[in-house]
């Protein structure tokens, strides 16, 4: 006979059958059931977190770095208002995550009761699948199901709402094993196929990253690449599809991408695009690739048919995973024994271009170069030492450009753009790659979106570096201000607390720099520390990017 569980440990168990290691959570009434159950699984590691939007960002990013859906609970109505951006990112990042959000009792339903919100509804525009489970019985159907589909096809985030009176019925259930999302190959043919278009192609160029991309597929990828010279540009921040060492790495699209790059892409007669949606901001608006690309041949794999000819006319589209696709590809050219010779691509030229572009120069009139900031952490931490996170804002422009990124995982950013995102990422960070340092990149008022995070990070005995870049502004919103209305401050200044001292009230390790030979020694003394460090880097929002000023955008 099945024994009687209540629906909080019937929850709990399915999740560990699906392999679930780690749940991110900020406590709630609404699911003390399931706190109830966490206590005796040690094999369960439960971070409490300070605010659900942190929460969120930590198991979108941990679902980044595993390939499995990162777990987050979260209680009803602020709680989960709150955890909403997560949802959001993990739906435009395509990585898998999974939302609990403890909800209000089922008799209680309808009246709006206190915190009530119908969240299938809430969250069916934001996430792949919303629902509720009403009996504890079929929660094991649930849990198997949306596990699947945050996994399957293009990865992302389910959300499911449990009643706090569901989470207490005791019933008998069936636990599901753990699944495996749907195998799919890619079919031989369709590759010699694809290699036979580039054969006919002069200038082609690959631009991966996205759905679904594992370390293996970054691996064959760049194998299949470099074997025939075939230039590859990342998607908007996924810079670490394949290392930046590769002899065919050409850099990255999206905001401020190398001019040559640019140029490459339009001159190109066919981009083999791998994984990538070819979104607003890799694209520039849709302009530097047009849905329609005249003149260009667009060849399009992607692991969800729903994003083939979608918004982009294919020329040739093949539905399959990126790493089934990229060892295929690896095979065939590793392995081909036919009398016709490969293609020889400019690959060695592209990197030569993004070498040059990666290395910074000196900088005339600044007291804090970050250009010479990243020189200095790139002499002392090597392209797989560490995971660079960072939210969004202007900062991060320095890293993007003049950082080497490592194999994945070496990045965790938000292709949605939220600020918040990398203090947040760098605890999941910690937490889950012991062997890489974390380092937190984070504007000031990217900072205080989520810096309480870094009590989180200190309760968990997490390592990490967290650079704090202080320009007293909201920094890219004054960069649009002063194109749109030159001179004509509105609402972007800020005024900001002394960021070490803050971060030593945490408990952290910090140190405030202000001049660019300050920078090395600090950075030494912070990597000779072990938990949570940070620097609280003085900038002038002057030179608001790697290559422009205030100045020249009023001009």
């Amino acid at each position: 006979m099945t024994k009687l569980r209540n629906g909080g440990r019937i929850l709990v168990d399915n999740l560990v059958a699906q392999g679930c290691d780690r749940i991110f959570h900020v406590p709630g009434e609404s699911f003390l059931a399931v706190l109830d159950a966490l206590h005796d699984m040690p094999e369960v590691d439960l971070v409490t977190c300070r605010q659900e939007g942190g929460a969120a960002f930590m198991a979108c990013a941990d679902g980044t770095m595993t390939g499995k859906p990162g777990v987050c609970f979260v209680t009803r109505g602020p709680g989960a208002t709150n955890a909403s951006i997560g949802v959001h990112v993990a739906m435009q990042d395509s990585q898998p995550m999974l939302l609990f959000i403890g909800d209000v009792d089922r008799s209680m339903r309808d009246r709006e009761g206190f915190q009530e919100v119908d969240f299938p509804a809430m969250f069916a525009p934001l996430a792949k699948w919303a629902t509720r489970i009403e009996d504890a019985r079929r929660i094991p159907e649930y849990i198997a199901r949306a596990w699947n589909v945050a996994i399957s096809g293009r990865p992302g985030p389910v959300v499911i709402a449990l009643p706090e009176d569901m989470l207490l019925d005791e019933v008998e259930a069936m636990d599901r094993p753990g699944l495996e999302g749907a195998w799919r190959s890619a079919d031989y043919i369709g590759v010699e196929s694809i290699l036979s278009e580039l054969r006919e192609a002069e200038r082609p160029i690959a631009i991966v990253g996205g759905a679904g991309w594992t370390p293996d597929a970054g691996r064959d990828f760049a194998a299949f690449a470099e074997a025939i010279g075939l230039p590859v540009a990342a998607a908007f921040r996924r810079q670490d599809a394949i290392s930046n060492q590769s002899p065919v790495w050409a850099g990255n699209l999206g905001y401020g991408p190398n001019p040559k790059l640019v140029g490459r892409i339009k001159d190109a007669d066919l981009l083999l695009v791998v994984g990538a949606r070819l979104g607003e901001a890799t694209t520039d608006g849709y302009s530097l690739v047009t849905p329609d690309h005249p003149g260009q041949k667009l060849i399009h794999i992607h692991p969800d048919p729903n994003e083939l000819n979608r918004v982009y006319r294919t020329d040739v589209a093949l539905c399959a995973p990126c790493g089934a696709f990229a060892e295929a590809a690896r095979h065939c050219v590793t392995d081909s024994h036919d009398d016709e010779p490969l293609p020889t691509f400019a690959g060695a030229e592209a990197h030569a271009e993004w070498l040059d572009w990666s290395t910074p120069k000196p900088r005339e009139g600044v007291t804090l170069d970050l250009g010479q900031c990243v020189a200095a952490m790139r002499e002392r931490l090597g392209p797989d030492d560490a995971i660079i996170c960072n939210g969004a804002g202007n900062f991060s422009a320095w890293w993007h450009r003049y950082w080497h990124y490592g194999a994945q995982p070496s990045q965790l950013a938000p292709t949605a753009g939220a600020m918040g995102y990398g203090t947040p990422a760098a605890v999941a960070a910690a937490l889950r790659r012991k062997d890489k340092l974390a380092v937190a990149l984070a504007g000031d008022g990217d900072f205080m979106m989520n810096g309480q995070e870094l009590a989180t990070a200190i309760q968990h005995d997490a390592n990490m570096l967290v650079l704090v870049i202080d320009n007293r502004a909201y920094g890219t919103i004054r960069m649009h201000q002063e194109r749109e209305f030159p001179a004509r401050l509105s609402g972007t200044m800020l005024h900001n607390p002394d960021f070490a001292a803050l971060a030593r009230a945490y408990g952290c390790w910090a140190e405030t720099v202000e001049r660019t030979a300050e920078f090395a020694p600090a950075l030494d003394r912070a990597l000779g520390q072990t938990g949570v460090r940070l620097l609280h880097l003085k900038t002038d929002v002057e030179f608001i990017t790697p290559g422009t000023t205030i100045t020249a955008i009023r001009g």
